[in-house]
């Protein structure tokens, strides 16, 4: 006797898609077979005409974040709590955020700082990478490699400090290849914010001399020229470094993607990750009302820079669509009206799946496979979750999102689980999901939310060796 099956005749398995039953014991999929050819179960779920495919992973997300506060001072972005409910509603069943070293304590204080965030009170499962800034000790450095051991397999660096405000973020070129000798001898992945320092901080001092600092020039700043030197130089001191594997976070113009496609020509494992914001809006966005909700660093580009993306999704250049999600509130989105104070993130974690089917399986085609790749299988390669996330096959965690295609709609506020605006209202949709299960608990059904903020549990993770030796994906 099974917990459950659910039965459509749209399962997105490894295999592909078909009609299947898809049969829960406890916490995990005991089996997916031929319709009614599973034996009984407690209960059984007919989905029909919809959609069941392995819950969404979004890898790039940051809750409990330090934002500026109107009026001065500082506050949190919102906690994991109402950030992992609103991505349950739309279909994502884990997330990966990041645990934040400051200077002056280990990277164990880190997690276990970051902990104190996250146990106990996230309801779906969730996971850190590892975020280093400005100039890294060597002790650091060797705790890093351990703790890639131990499960902490990804670091984020920056190479820029973003805006004048933010100094000692960026870790500078000599400590990134010390790190990433470290990383790599330990089978570990970089996780990387590429920009080019030096011609940021450049445009910011140019664009403020010439008075044009309004939001609305922020692709001046954040420019493709920036992303188009650092990646080439931080891939290429990747390609020296033996057993690098690199993910390039928010790739946000066609010069980021040149620069993956090269280095994955010539058989280099370097991965990369885009954003919806990015797929979808371009830096003309940024002059409509309240133009800031549309941002996150880098900046929005040009449409030439969007299908370059789109393509980058097609030849493999792109792996992984995700969110940068912040979730605060519109006051507090749109208070910075300057090329130097803009709030970045978004308020995005759950129209993710619904708005990506739309764009990606009914107005260009993608296969469902292709979908479900982008929105969460390559995220769980990468990251080192598969086969326990990112699958609908025996022995994964039962996590499963079940969407409902049907008549085309509009994504609402009122509908939403997150903050007072979101910069997908009045996009347009085609499915959205009804059901989310993770590890075998039915925790969304028809509107209703069944999940326990204890629900959510830690996942330590391991690279596989394919993803390290080349560009597995």
């Amino acid at each position: 006797m099974f917990d459950l099956i659910i039965r459509s005749d749209r399962v997105v398995t490894p295999h592909g898609v078909g009609e299947y039953d898809v049969a829960v014991k406890g916490e995990k999929i005991a089996a997916i077979g031929a319709p009614e050819s599973l034996g009984d179960a407690t209960r059984v779920v007919d989905a029909r005409g919809k959609i069941v495919m392995p819950g969404g992973i979004d890898p790039h997300v940051h809750c409990s974040w330090i934002l500026p506060a109107p009026g001065g001072g500082h506050l949190l972005s919102d906690p994991p709590a109402k950030v992992s409910r609103a991505a349950l509603y739309g279909g994502t069943t884990t997330l990966i955020d990041f645990a934040n070293w400051e200077r002056g304590t280990s990277m164990r204080q880190t997690i276990a700082k970051r902990d104190e965030d996250w146990a106990g009170k996230c309801y779906c499962d969730y996971a850190y990478h590892l975020m280093l800034q400005g100039e890294l000790p060597m002790a650091l450095i060797e705790e890093v490699g351990e703790l890639i051991g131990e499960g902490y397999p990804t670091v984020k660096i920056f190479t820029t400090d973003i805006t004048p405000s933010r100094r000692g973020r960026m870790v500078d070129f000599g400590d990134l290849w010390e790190l990433l000798k470290v990383v790599a001898a330990n089978r570990g992945l970089g996780v990387i914010h590429s920009e080019d320092n030096d011609i940021v901080m450049h445009m910011y001092d140019k664009l403020i001399a010439e008075g044009r600092v309004g939001f609305e020039n922020m692709a001046e700043v954040h420019n493709t020229l920036s992303e188009d030197l650092s990646f080439r130089r931080v891939i290429r001191l990747a390609e020296n470094i033996d057993g690098c594997a690199l993910y390039m976070m928010h790739v946000s113009a066609a010069t980021g993607v040149a620069a993956i496609a090269e280095s994955r020509a010539r058989g280099y494992p370097i991965y990369g990750e885009t954003l919806h914001q990015y797929m979808l809006f371009t830096s003309e966005d940024y002059k409509r009302p309240n133009g800031q909700i549309y941002h996150t660093y880098p900046s929005l580009k040009s449409r030439a820079d969007q299908e370059a993306l789109w393509r980058g999704t097609r030849d493999g250049s792109i792996n992984s669509v995700a969110t940068d999600e912040i979730c605060c509130t519109l006051a507090v989105k749109v208070q910075g009206k300057r090329i130097d104070d803009t709030t970045g993130g978004n308020s995005a974690v759950e129209p993710r799946l619904g708005v990506m089917y739309a764009e990606m399986v009914d107005k260009r085609g993608y296969s469902l496979e292709r979908y479900v790749d982008l929105v969460s299988t390559n995220a769980a390669k990468i990251m080192g979750l598969y086969p326990r996330k990112g699958a609908l096959a025996p022995g994964s965690d039962a996590d499963i999102a079940v969407l409902a295609p049907g008549e085309k709609r509009r994504v609402r506020l009122e509908d939403l689980h997150e903050t007072d605006y979101s910069p997908w209202e009045g996009h347009e949709i085609s499915a959205w999901p009804v059901m989310t299960v993770l590890r075998g608990k039915i925790v969304v059904e028809d509107g209703a939310f069944h999940g326990d903020e204890a629900d959510g549990q830690y996942l330590k993770r391991r690279i596989p060796a394919e993803i390290l030796s080349g560009p597995a994906l």
